[in-house]
């Protein structure tokens, strides 16, 4: 902490008044000062000498050898090496000398300093450190309160804060746990366990004094290196969290029961997010569609999302509030799926139900059946099919009733019905039955636009789904996000977010993050192969270079909307800018 003896200058000689005016003028010149101390016999301080006294004695023609006792000035203040802030500156404030003499308890004169430069800056600093108090006291008011308990520890694993409530809770003694291993106070807490894994997490539910509570572990980062641990104590309202939370998941099992038994759709048009135009042209498509009885083909490449928009198909019909069936015709086995499609009367076949089983045709009757991968049924069954199209009537499996029944029918499929067709594998009338009308779902290689949008929307659900807590994305993400082909389509998208949320620290996904075989398919490949011996730049001037080629093209050459996206100041950018003089900024 600093004091006034650090602002002040040493003084090792003083005058004493018997001393003559020569003496006076080589000591004022040799510390070059403006006034000089002068002390009695004791050494304690009783005036002082000033230039304007030298001036006047040297006007009225003084001899040198005149002492200088005659012409001291005696009505002096001085300032207490203990002195505080608020006294100093009161004395400054009715000082009628510029210079301040610095006195020990017994009165003699220590040091000297200047009013209006050393003075200020040594209160200022005062000042600056009674704030960082406040600060200090604040911070500690609220780490004590804002938790039910908390505990500090180093890189050592030593206590260095521990929040009062645990001292009691513990029945410890706040003096006896300071700077002493966690692990021998709190060793169920396992808090040095972060040292070793880096993550955080959070204990099992343990039990003091009939009161239940958890920690949760969390590590704390310099730059790269770990220095230390936190462990936040939760136990207040603990068990009211708890029967909370049990009935949002029993609510939630109800709901799920609830749509699961009434088999209903649960997407709308609404809830299919895009800003593609061509996909908005298709909602308008499918919502015309969805009002009359026509059978429906849905087009795309795998995970482009069919069974989203046949969902949505049938919420905007005229039977939404009756049932949604979906088959998938590509996972029942093809001995099981008419059965699957028409069921069966009893004793049908080995191993049928008693009472026999009711199928999906059945069960879709004043609704809509959705067969997913229509493309993979047998010619058999095709041939099946295209009679309850034709007729709107089937026999189940084993029985002679004839069953009539009012269904919409949905299809949807990757392949190329036509080219099947041709080779016999699909049934022509067939195929024309279910085409009638045709949507195709663009891949999402071509509706660039909606990457980032399903990207926000898949943090969201994850985040609820997983109990992570991602906020957002690396610049460098984002380019990888926009140039990667996405074969996989909106499923791999989600599947990818959904690995890079597991991994991401500190709650921004980044280039490490993302799956290898997609950063080897774009220019980021670079980050992930060795370097070349040859090359110049370093991997991460190759990373900090790509960073900024990213945010000037979002901020389309502004430099303060770039310098905010990369969280610099426009003078680093500038430095940056020179350093990579090849980077485009128009």
């Amino acid at each position: 902490m600093e004091t006034i003896k650090d602002f002040m200058t040493p003084i090792e000689e003083y005058l004493q008044p018997d001393q003559t005016l020569r003496e006076a003028i080589l000591l004022m010149n040799k510390y070059r000062l403006n006034t000089l101390p002068v002390v009695d016999a004791s050494d304690k301080l009783i005036g002082v000498f000033t230039r304007s006294i030298l001036y006047e004695m040297l006007l009225t023609n003084k001899k040198m050898e005149t002492p200088i006792g005659k012409f001291i000035k005696k009505d002096i203040g001085t300032i207490s090496e203990n002195i505080s802030v608020v006294k100093l500156e009161e004395q400054i404030a009715v000082s009628e000398v510029g210079t301040g003499f610095v006195v020990n308890t017994e009165g003699k004169p220590i040091g000297v300093i200047d009013k209006s430069d050393a003075l200020k800056s040594f209160i200022q600093k005062t000042q600056l450190l009674t704030e960082q108090l406040k600060w200090k006291s604040l911070l500690q008011t609220v780490i004590e309160n804002s938790y039910d308990g908390l505990v500090m520890v180093n890189e050592k694993g030593n206590i260095t804060f521990l929040s009062p409530s645990l001292v009691e809770l513990f029945d410890l003694t706040k003096t006896a746990v300071e700077d002493v291993p966690i692990d021998k106070i709190f060793p169920h807490f396992e808090l040095t366990k972060v040292f070793k894994t880096g993550i955080a997490d959070i204990s099992d539910f343990m039990e003091v004094k009939g009161i239940n509570y958890i920690v949760h572990r969390i590590p704390v980062y310099q730059e790269d290196q770990m220095i230390g641990a936190i462990g936040k104590i939760v136990y207040r309202q603990l068990h009211e969290v708890r029967e909370r939370f049990r009935s949002y998941e029993k609510l939630n099992k109800e709901s799920d029961m609830q749509i699961k038994h009434s088999e209903t759709s649960r997407f709308s048009f609404d809830e299919i997010l895009s800003n593609n135009p061509q996909m908005e042209k298709l909602f308008r498509s499918g919502m015309k569609a969805g009002k009359g009885k026509t059978t429906i083909l849905v087009r795309g490449e795998s995970g482009t999302g069919k069974e989203l928009f046949a969902h949505a198909i049938h919420s905007a019909s005229n039977r939404k509030h009756g049932p949604f069936i979906t088959v998938n015709c590509a996972a029942i086995p093809e001995h099981l799926l008419e059965s699957e499609f028409f069921g069966y009367d009893e004793g049908a076949f080995t191993g049928a139900k008693q009472k026999g089983k009711i199928g999906k045709f059945e069960m879709a009757n004043g609704g809509t059946l959705f067969l997913d991968e229509v493309g993979d049924m047998s010619l058999q069954l095709q041939a099946k099919l295209l009679r309850v199209l034709q007729e709107r009537e089937f026999y189940r499996v084993g029985g002679t009733n004839r069953i009539s029944v009012d269904v919409r029918i949905i299809t949807a499929t990757h392949q190329k019905l036509e080219e099947m067709v041709e080779v016999g594998t699909f049934r022509e009338d067939l195929f024309y039955r279910l085409n009638v009308i045709s949507i195709e779902i663009p891949p999402l290689r071509k509706r660039k636009e909606d990457i980032l949008l399903l990207s926000h929307a898949f943090i969201s659900e994850l985040n609820k789904q997983n109990g992570t807590s991602i906020v957002g994305w690396d610049p460098l993400v984002e380019k990888v996000l926009l140039e990667y082909e996405w074969p996989g389509n909106v499923r791999e998208l989600r599947n990818v977010f959904e690995r890079a949320m597991v991994f991401a620290e500190n709650g921004i996904i980044q280039l490490e993050d993302l799956p290898e075989t997609l950063l080897k398919k774009t220019e980021m490949n670079v980050f992930i192969e060795e370097e070349n011996e040859s090359d110049e730049k370093t991997l991460l001037e190759k990373a900090e270079e790509m960073a900024i080629k990213v945010a000037l093209q979002r901020s389309e050459g502004n430099k303060s909307k770039a310098c905010k996206l990369l969280g610099i100041s426009r003078s680093v950018l500038y430095d940056k800018l020179k350093k990579y003089q090849e980077i485009n900024i128009t």
